[in-house]
Parts: C-alpha cells; sequence; structure tokens
C-alpha cells in the first residue's frame, strides 16, 4: 500500500487545496492530509482549527485522513509503508521553492519520494492568503474555498478584523 501525505498550513484549505488531494486520491490508496505549522506565518486559524476546516472539507474522501504532526515531515513520514510527498504547484516559484524542499528531505531519508501535481488551470491563481484577504472584504469565496468551510472563513475573518480595530 503506498500512501501520500500532502502537507501545508491549510490556513485555510482552499480549492486548490482540494483539487490536489481528489487527485491524489485517485493516484493512492491512501492521502493523509498532514496540517504543518508554518514558523514564518501567522495563520489566522490554529492549529485545531485548520484541522477540523480540512476534516469537514474531505469527508467526502474515504481514503483521505487528516493529521498534524509537530514532528520533521521526514520523521513523520517513517511510520507509514511506501510514503510519497505530494506537493501542489500553482506556478515556477512554487517549484523553485518545492524543488529544494524535496531535495532536502530526499537527502535526509533517500526512499521518501516527491510527486509534484500541477494545479488545475482554474486554481493558480489561488492561495490561502488571497482567500484571507478577500474574505476580510465579504467577497463571495464561493469559487474559493469547499462550501462546507465559507461560513468559518468569513466568521473568522470578521472576528478577527472586529479585535483589530
Amino acid at each position: 500500500m503506498t500512501t501520500a501525505i500532502y502537507p501545508g498550513s491549510f490556513d485555510p484549505i482552499t480549492l486548490g487545496h482540494l483539487n490536489i488531494i481528489r487527485r491524489a486520491a485517485q493516484i493512492f490508496d491512501k492521502v493523509v492530509v498532514c496540517v504543518m505549522k508554518n514558523r514564518e506565518k501567522s495563520p489566522l486559524f490554529t492549529l485545531e482549527e485548520r484541522v477540523e476546516l480540512a476534516k469537514k472539507a474531505t469527508a467526502r474522501y474515504v481514503n483521505v485522513e487528516v493529521t498534524t504532526t509537530d514532528m520533521l515531515l521526514v520523521e513523520y513520514a517513517k511510520q507509514f509503508e511506501n510514503p510519497v510527498i505530494v506537493k501542489g504547484l500553482r506556478a515556477v516559484s512554487d517549484f523553485d521553492y518545492e524543488f529544494q524542499i524535496a531535495l532536502i528531505n530526499k537527502k535526509m531519508n533517500p526512499d521518501l519520494e516527491t510527486l509534484f501535481l500541477t494545479a488545475s488551470e482554474k486554481y493558480t491563481f489561488l492561495s490561502s492568503t488571497a482567500v484571507k484577504e478577500m474574505a476580510a472584504y465579504g467577497a463571495d469565496l464561493s469559487e474559493l474555498v469547499p462550501m462546507e468551510i465559507i461560513d468559518d472563513v468569513l466568521t473568522k475573518t470578521q472576528m478577527r478584523r472586529q479585535t483589530e480595530k
């Protein structure tokens, strides 16, 4: 059995992320969406909230589970049989960054492969940062995030705006 691990901060999970998850779920026996901390970002949602949003958004996929870890990804992957890291790419800049990370991961664990899936054309512009910006202005998020979490994103964004005033 081959397990795909799809790591990311998912703050919040977007339709672009969901597109990669759906496609990975068609390729692999199991997909583990691993919600990670990113020390370079200040998230809108807590780690626990991001896990719950990802679970809501992926509930329809029987071979997808959502987890989190505070371990280094290469160490976390060791618990799975035949793990493969899956990363979505929107642009060349994503490739530059993700390729470097894949090389570091490969150096640390030569048996760990990384598979890059290119974003579907309609999601190449989409990022969690863009979603948060649009939500801050009350924009229609129906083409940006899964319908199951639109209210969560709008509510959390409005709460953040009120505390910043």
